[in-house]
């Protein structure tokens, strides 16, 4: 287990002492000019992000773990800092990283900076409109062309060479989840089911390269022309079989109930179907095993959404607010939604 004390800060939003960043950041950033105002964004349901600014303007964003008892493993910002590092000079578009700290005494736990990107999260119809309509296919492709650059890195040399590893990346996704969800105390119901249908189905794994683990219009900033500036939120990200991120782009694409919002042809956007072959025309890659990744990207935010209940429930995602019986009915629910789409027929 790792643990961080930090449940309670004297000074600043939950997870922040202000005082000791104020300090870490004029002793690591250039030109930084006090005070620092830290925000907490809210929305996240992992690790905790925080929009920071200094009094002449500047911006930056700070990505710290939840507060309070972590699982091993789990929430690793330095992993995450590092694939951004990775990947600066490459065509996938990133967020420039300014620094990463490991030393807890400056605010209880590993902190990464970045510098702020401006840009639109399209994860409703506020933010949508924020991009003009005859933007919004373009945008689509974008979208698309930004997962074939990142399925295109090359993870055969370099950095990311070490981290290929034998064997089928969903059989050691299962076994990872298994064990995430029994140290959380979850050892029944619709996801242990889900998770029996996934582990007698696993395709052979064909395409081996950079996974991103949460790939979604929720996950990218998209200007208002409709280009992708920044691919966020990597925590999960691994080398493994590629398609995981197809079959998470399709259930985003189609499940507005499952993350909240999803891009709708009758608002301009490309429909799925157009916005997969598309991925399939440009990388040469059939989708033949579609409908296992699509169900196993569902049954996947199920787990993880598992982890979320529990840390909201435990208090350990600051000063945002929950229906925590949502969050508890919610895994259940995405869970059936794997089933459905696995067997072709509706969960009962």
């Amino acid at each position: 287990m790792k643990t961080g004390s930090d449940d309670r800060s004297p000074v600043g939003p939950a997870g922040i002492d202000e005082r000791a960043l104020t300090r870490w950041f004029t002793e690591n950033i250039p030109d930084v000019l006090p005070p620092l105002r830290f925000d907490l964004v809210t929305g996240g349901r992992s690790n905790l992000t925080y929009r920071v600014r200094d009094a002449a303007g500047s911006r930056w964003v700070l990505r710290r773990p939840p507060t309070g008892h972590l699982l091993a493993s789990a929430h690793d910002v330095v992993r995450e800092w590092r694939i951004l590092d990775i990947l600066a000079d490459s065509a996938v578009p990133v967020p420039p990283v300014v620094g990463c700290c490991t030393d807890h005494t400056v605010t209880g736990a590993d902190f990464y900076v970045m510098t702020h990107v401006d840009g639109h999260v399209l994860d409703s119809a506020e933010t949508v409109a924020m991009v003009a309509r005859p933007n919004r296919a373009p945008a689509s492709e974008r979208i698309v062309d930004t997962l074939v650059a990142i399925h295109a890195v090359d993870t055969t040399g370099g950095a990311l060479a070490a981290l290929r590893r034998p064997g089928s990346y969903l059989e050691r996704q299962l076994k990872r989840w298994n064990r995430q969800l029994t140290a959380g105390g979850i050892t029944t119901g619709p996801v242990w089911e889900v998770h029996e249908l996934l582990s007698r189905r696993v395709p052979a794994e064909r395409w081996t390269g950079l996974v991103h683990g949460d790939f979604r219009p929720g996950n990218l900033l998209i200007d208002a022309d409709g280009q992708v500036r920044a691919v966020l939120d990597w925590e999960l990200w691994t080398v493994g079989d590629v398609m995981a991120d197809v079959g998470w782009l399709a259930a985003a694409w189609t499940s507005a109930e499952a993350f909240g919002w999803a891009p709708d042809p009758a608002d301009g956007f490309l429909d799925a179907d157009t916005v997969l072959t598309r991925y399939a025309d440009h990388t040469g890659r059939d989708l033949d095993d579609l409908v296992y990744h699509h169900a196993f990207a569902l049954w996947k935010l199920a787990a993880i959404a598992e982890g979320i209940a529990a840390r909201f429930r435990a208090g350990a995602m600051g000063d945002q607010e929950a229906d925590i019986d949502d969050l508890a009915q919610r895994p259940s629910q995405l869970a059936d939604m794997a089933r459905e789409i696995l067997t072709g027929k509706a969960a009962h």
